[in-house]
């Protein structure tokens, strides 16, 4: 079987297709085509493949073709030192991972001179050959023949016997994959604190005396001891189970060596050296193995979770294009206003003194009410930040001064996470070169809560907030796995190609940021786009190109009704078709789209489009430009509850999931400080992952279970039965069986860590 055909067949496993639909996958994906428009315009080619299993292909295929690369590589190195056999090459062929491959490779990777390399120049392989070939004689006996100028003691001899023989155990592929196998299942991982960190690393304290098996510690646990020992607060250490794991290892070594038992002189010795390789080599090997497999495990799940978070957050509901009046609160600095017509347009600035020290109430009003008069405002949107819940009611009191006759604008409060690294980016500058930089972040806020998908694309993933741990996993991986996910909401909902900014459209199947540049400057030159075709006058902008995203750019009111669908240009004459079945034009069919309903579908299918592509098309006829998106709707914060210290445990409040973590879920119910939702709490079954439940960006109702003002900790729950305390749970599951799996050695930390890291600490303890 050749290389392709392996791939195919490995991946095809994995993702569940056939080798046929990873290869047809394969061959779009090596051409250029982007994933959205494989999922969404391939799918006759691919046997429907979707988006998420595109990108798990995406991902093994070039882990796979880095994989064959270096078993080519290994191959004919081996080859060039004439030592490769049919037997070698076939291992070698069936290893399937990377950590396999290295393995076999590791008896003939070129190395520095070692101890082994001496004893044998020294001429003492055969008295290790001697000795295992002998197990009745006595060792010393044995390497008393062996005495020269270069060995000059029986201990020497042995010594050199001994760096042979554990050279050859630990490049010993298939013990090294026993060890490993058996070592995922029993090993046991321990942290505590380094003498003297006590203080200094307190908000690590419950890893000060920490033990668990290695195969069940959680993402999150596993990152915050790995962050605790970066910070060198405490000590890791990952090993064979203290009681007896050490000598089972110690055994499968000796079980390479053909020893039974220990009763043999040889037999004896040779039992030593298996101990002595444990203890001095493979050991520390294996722990760093484990270290590296449980970091790689733990950022595989933290950055699926934030992919997850951020994908929920860029599909959240958008408002709608309707006038807005983004308030990004301060206290000393004052608000800052901005308000922004229905497509996003900057009108007005202004800044407002309603605190500390001004105390301009009533100026702050009028300047809001002037804002909403004279540019017909709708939406009032206000960041969640510092000051949010004051600036919230005196935007309530404003409201309330407006005549009862007047409609009054919708207020809702926004995650500003990110605002203000929008506000000093190089982007926000272009955009608002002549605006203080304060008060972008009130313009970003405004045009968050009109489209999340069209403000969010202008911030780093990495920057809006919604990660676990998001600084101690593999940054390159992380913004692979995060521009994934901006590109594949980016073209599931479509852009607009007249109001789009470039950011947007440089998320486009088939653009890129240099492409998406020169659309808006063609647009900003000549006008809006009157149709899709005439993208192919944009600059640098050739067929492929076009090919990749028009399916994915929406043009209103244009030449063509059709542009305004995701129907792909390659598309119209058979849409057409359906439409003319139907009798009717395109508009009528979108008034009355029970005419479509009579269709046959595979009457329409031929050699080009098949019945996909036509039940997508009599799919997007029936509602042109469909967004994938929820209805928007808002949590409404209790009037009164505006600080930590005004809650009391049984109080039932409303508020919105701005954070999923494996551990549960955080929501804000506009008190400054997030509260956590613990998993056992989400719901009256088990949950094993939170985001069967909720979402970022979901509106929930919540039970408050504890207030911890000092340390800024909210427990909530969302069960139905009025779920239980952190301590009521604890109580309720008893003591632990049997040896106590981790302990605290000190009180909690007393100084804060923040809304998440707070949280999280309180949540590993739950677990």
């Amino acid at each position: 079987m050749d290389r392709a055909s392996r791939i195919n067949r490995t991946i095809g496993t994995e993702i569940s297709a056939t080798p046929a639909q990873v290869a047809a996958a394969v061959k779009l994906l090596d051409e250029g085509a982007t994933v959205p428009f494989v999922a969404r315009y391939r799918k006759e080619v691919t046997g429907g493949l979707d988006d998420t299993q595109l990108r798990t292909l995406a991902d093994r295929l070039g882990y796979l073709r880095e994989m064959d690369d270096r078993r080519d590589a290994i191959l004919k190195s081996i080859a060039g030192q004439d030592k490769l056999t049919d037997a070698l090459a076939l291992s070698i062929a069936q290893a399937d991972t990377k950590a396999q491959l290295e393995d076999i490779y590791l008896p003939y990777k070129p190395k520095r001179r070692t101890k082994a390399m001496i004893a044998r120049e020294n001429g003492l392989e055969p008295l290790k050959d001697a000795i295992l070939g002998d197990r009745r004689a006595d060792p010393e006996t044995l390497a008393a023949g062996f005495i020269t100028e270069k060995v000059t003691t029986i201990k020497d001899a042995l010594n050199g016997a001994r760096d042979i023989l554990t050279e050859e155990l630990v490049e010993n592929a298939e013990l090294l994959g026993s060890l490993r196998g058996y070592l995922a299942r029993e090993a046991v991982m321990s942290a505590t604190v380094v003498p003297g960190k006590e203080e200094a690393g307190a908000k690590f304290s419950d890893y000060f005396a920490h033990t668990e098996k290695w195969a069940n510690v959680p993402s999150h646990r596993a990152l915050a001891m790995m962050r605790a020992w970066k910070e060198e607060v405490v000590q890791i250490d990952i090993g064979p189970d203290p009681e007896g794991g050490a000598d089972r290892c110690v055994d499968m070594i000796a079980a390479r060596l053909g020893l039974s038992g220990a009763t043999l002189p040889g037999d004896k010795w040779l039992r030593g050296v298996a101990g002595w390789t444990w203890r001095v080599k493979l050991s520390s090997s294996m722990m760093l193995d484990l270290l590296a497999d449980l970091r790689g495990r733990a950022q595989d799940e933290a950055i699926a979770v934030f992919a997850r978070n951020l994908k929920d957050l860029l599909l959240a509901a958008p408002a709608g294009a309707r006038a807005t009046l983004g308030l990004d609160p301060g206290i000393r600095t004052g608000v800052k206003a901005a308000v922004v017509d229905a497509t996003g347009k900057l009108l007005a600035t202004d800044t407002i003194y309603p605190f500390q020290p001004k105390n301009d109430i009533r100026g702050a009003q009028m300047a809001i009410l002037n804002l909403i008069s004279k540019h017909g405002v709708e939406l009032i949107a206000i960041g969640n930040g510092t000051a949010s819940r004051e600036t919230e009611k005196l935007v309530s009191d404003t409201l309330a001064m407006l005549p009862a006759a007047v409609a009054k604008p919708v207020k809702v409060i926004v995650s500003e996470a990110g605002a203000s690294v929008y506000s000093a980016s190089e982007l926000a500058a272009r955009e608002f070169p002549d605006l203080d930089v304060s008060l972008r972040g009130a313009v970003s806020i405004a045009r968050r809560l009109q489209d999340p998908l069209a403000e969010l694309v202008k911030i780093e993933p990495k920057s809006i907030g919604v990660g676990q741990y998001q600084h101690d996993v593999d940054q390159h991986r992380l913004a692979k796995s995060l521009e994934a996910v901006v590109e594949d909401a980016v073209n599931a909902v479509g852009v607009d190609l007249n109001t789009a900014s470039a950011p947007l459209l440089a998320h486009v199947s088939g653009l890129g940021p240099g492409l998406a540049e020169a659309i808006v400057l063609h647009r900003d030159t000549n006008g809006a786009f009157n149709s899709r075709r005439e993208l192919l006058k944009v600059a640098r902008l050739g067929p492929r190109a076009f090919e990749q995203c028009a399916g994915f750019l929406r043009v209103t009111n244009g030449k063509e009704p059709l542009d305004a669908s995701s129907v792909h240009p390659e598309a119209y004459d058979l849409a057409r078709r359906i439409v003319k079945a139907c009798g009717r034009d395109l508009r009528a069919i979108q008034a009355d789209p029970k005419v479509l309903s009579g269709l046959d579908a595979q009457s329409f299918a031929d050699e080009r489009f098949g019945l996909p592509t036509v039940r997508d098309i009599l799919s997007e006829l029936e509602k042109p430009g469909r967004d994938p998106r929820p209805s928007f709707k808002t949590a409404t914060f209790a009037e009164g509850i505006d600080d930590i210290r005004d809650l009391k445990p049984g109080m039932r409040l409303e508020g919105t999931v701005t954070n999923v973590a494996a551990f549960g879920a955080f929501v804000d119910i506009g008190v400054h400080q997030d509260g956590l939702v613990h998993v056992s709490q989400l719901a009256d079954r088990f949950v094993k992952d939170p985001h069967e439940v909720v979402k970022a960006g979901d509106v929930v109702q919540v039970r408050v279970t504890e207030v911890d003002v000092p340390r800024k900790r909210i427990g909530l729950t969302m069960r139905k039965d009025g779920g239980s305390s952190a301590k009521e749970a604890q109580a309720a599951r008893g003591p632990a069986k049997g040896k106590p799996m981790r302990t605290a050695s000190k009180p909690p930390a007393k100084e804060q860590t923040g809304a998440f890291g707070a949280a999280l600490l309180d949540a590993m303890r739950k677990r």
